[in-house]
């Protein structure tokens, strides 16, 4: 079991550490780059000069406003730092070398499985961003406009942009603070709800197309090959966005969302109404993630995935019942 630490305990962690490489997970959102780029920031604040961050997948272009420093073997990292990332499986085979002797960890999922070194949890935490924004003003770092243009990208892409049911009172008053630092949220929310590629408006077609319902209509399913998301050329970071899409319709309880990897994997993502328990179903499959809003991967065929989700939904759903 690792050591669990309070947020003083990652500050004095960090304040002495040296050659700091930040981990992401693999297909990153912005929550786990929002969150990397602002301890990035905040450290270099602090005089840190060897820090940098690295992620088994390219970091969509989008985020470009961050100026992540990726890792490209500047340095032989001296303290490994992983950011809202639940289990050593999220990091991807790229990184293995550093996701195997990772120090400390920073998350708010309730399902961390307790892999690193040591572990700074609040699953209270709408989002892992919420968790830095504390840490820097423990650290003393004033938050400058860039700053807060990476926590705030955290903070809304995990809650929907403050729609989902993670969303608190501590929530907004972050975001205000952030918005008074300068968080330029006008552009920011364009960019990341108010924009949709061609490649993405593809996809969701394809993905209506094969869309299927489970147990009288209270379950939803989407679907897409790793053709299927060739053919569009939409990029993985667009992706992300259509989880959400099965559970938005009128009477589903249960959305899911089927992708494969390619390695030929799927994918998982649920998404629940309150009262059913995404983690539950997708921590029997192997992965985790909140109430609300989980996933893990499977292999195996489409057929074989498909059927392995519906049966841990259909449980889920009986027992709720």
């Amino acid at each position: 079991m690792n050591e669990l630490l309070d947020l003083a305990g990652v500050l004095s962690r960090l304040l002495k550490a040296e050659r700091i490489l930040l981990l992401c997970h693999k297909n990153p959102d912005g929550d786990t780059l929002g969150s990397a780029a602002a301890l990035y920031w905040a450290l270099k604040k602090l005089g840190k000069e060897e820090v940098a961050v690295l992620c088994a997948d390219l970091i969509p272009a989008r985020y470009d406003y961050m100026k992540i420093e990726r890792f490209e073997g500047q340095f032989e990292p001296g303290y490994v730092v992983a950011v809202d990332v639940a289990s050593i499986q999220l990091f991807g085979d790229e990184v293995r070398k550093y996701s195997e002797r990772v120090d400390l960890c920073i998350d708010h999922h309730a399902s961390n499985s307790g892999y690193a070194g040591e572990l700074y949890l609040d699953a209270d935490a709408a989002a892992t961003a919420e968790i830095i924004y504390e840490l820097i003003g423990k650290m003393g770092v004033e938050i400058d406009p860039l700053l807060a243009d990476c926590l705030y990208t955290g903070l809304s892409t995990d809650t929907g942009c403050f729609q989902f049911g993670n969303t608190t009172a501590r929530t907004h008053i972050i975001a205000a603070a952030l918005m008074e630092a300068g968080a330029n949220i006008r552009d920011l929310n364009m960019l990341l709800f108010g924009t949709k590629s061609r490649g993405r408006l593809a996809i969701e077609r394809i993905a209506l197309a094969n869309l299927e319902y489970h147990f009288n209509d209270r379950c939803a399913l989407i679907y897409m090959t790793r053709e299927q998301i060739e053919s569009t050329g939409v990029e993985a970071s667009d992706l992300e966005s259509i989880t959400s899409l099965p559970r938005q319709i009128e009477g589903v309880q249960v959305g899911v969302t089927l992708r494969q990897q390619p390695s030929g994997s799927y994918k998982i993502s649920v998404r629940t109404v309150p009262g059913v328990d995404a983690c539950a179903i997708c921590r029997r499959l192997g992965g985790g993630g909140h109430d609300q809003a989980a996933g893990c991967e499977l292999v195996g065929g489409l057929d074989n995935a498909k059927a392995a989700v519906l049966a841990e939904v259909e449980r889920e759903i009986c027992r709720e019942s």
